[in-house]
Order: C-alpha cells, then structure tokens, then sequence
C-alpha cells in the first residue's frame, strides 16, 4: 500500500512539473533602450500569428486594442519626453492601439489593467495616429523595438508602425 501511495505521488509531482514546463503561448516581453538621458521600456506579451488573420481578423478593425496578449502592454519612460510634439509626464502608462486599414491611433492611458477591458477614453494622456507601413517580411510573434534614436516600432503578421519619442 506505501509502494502505490508512493508511485501516485511521484506521478502527481511528475505531472506538476511537465505543466509548469510548457511554455506560455503568448510570452512575456521586453523592449528597452536609453534615449538621451532617458529609459524607454515597453513590457507586453508576443502573441504569434499562426495562420491566422490578425488585422481586421483576430484584432478587429476600429477597436481599442491592448497592443499584446494577456496584460495590458505597458510604455514607461524615465523622465518627461515629448511625441509628436506632445509632452508626455515621466511614468508607466498603458499603452493601446485602435488599428485601422491605413492609420492608427496610438493611446497611452493611465489605468494598466488586464486586457482593454478597463479602457476609459476619460483616462487617456495623450493619443496620435500614425501610418500603417506593410512590413517586409512576416513577423511571427508581436515584436516592439526602441532604438537609442527614440524610433518606438511595433510589428506583427505583415504590418508595422512606428513613431519617435524625444
């Protein structure tokens, strides 16, 4: 009797492990760099396209959208900067996008909450739009990239848009 109580022991732990093991389909992610004087971080989770249609698909067109999976995607920066002319306040926004076919809006927001869910337009900083560039190539998971030039790019499936911070 000890012998099975300890084999199903052993295969329960075993089990444990081999699921905390698989990786998460849409993984955490991190896009950082220093412009000037000043920290650039963009923390999201990279969703993959896999097959599908992503834009005006799986992320519908004219919607806010949380720029990622799971958590909202979030956009901090180290000290006050300005995009398109803007001044935005040093600090940890939420960031969300409202795509459409050749523009997009980009939001950033005070409440960092799960998913869009929590959007309220009231508490919004500052938003822009931006143009829609078709990507070279295919870009399978969700990627953002700062450079140290300020240049904030997001890709994904075969689009990307990207605007300077300063």
């Amino acid at each position: 009797m000890k012998y099975l109580i300890f084999l199903f022991a052993l295969l329960i732990s075993s089990a444990q492990l081999t699921a905390q093991e698989k990786a998460p389909a849409s993984p955490p992610a991190k896009a950082t760099a220093t412009v000037g004087k000043t920290t650039v971080t963009i923390n999201y989770s990279a969703p993959s396209v896999k097959g599908r249609k992503i834009w005006g698909g799986l992320v519908p067109y004219g919607e806010v959208w949380r720029a990622g999976a799971n958590e909202t995607t979030s956009f901090e920066v180290s000290s006050d900067v300005t995009i398109n002319g803007k001044v935005l306040p040093k600090g940890k926004y939420a960031f969300f996008v409202t795509p459409n076919e050749k523009e997009w809006t980009i939001i950033l927001n005070k409440t960092i909450a799960w998913g869009a869910y929590s959007y309220k337009k009231a508490d919004d900083v500052m938003s822009f739009s931006v143009p829609v560039k078709k990507a070279k190539v295919l870009t399978e998971k969700l990627t953002y990239e700062v450079s140290d030039k300020g240049e904030v790019c997001l890709s994904w499936a075969n689009e990307m848009i990207c605007f300077n911070v300063k």
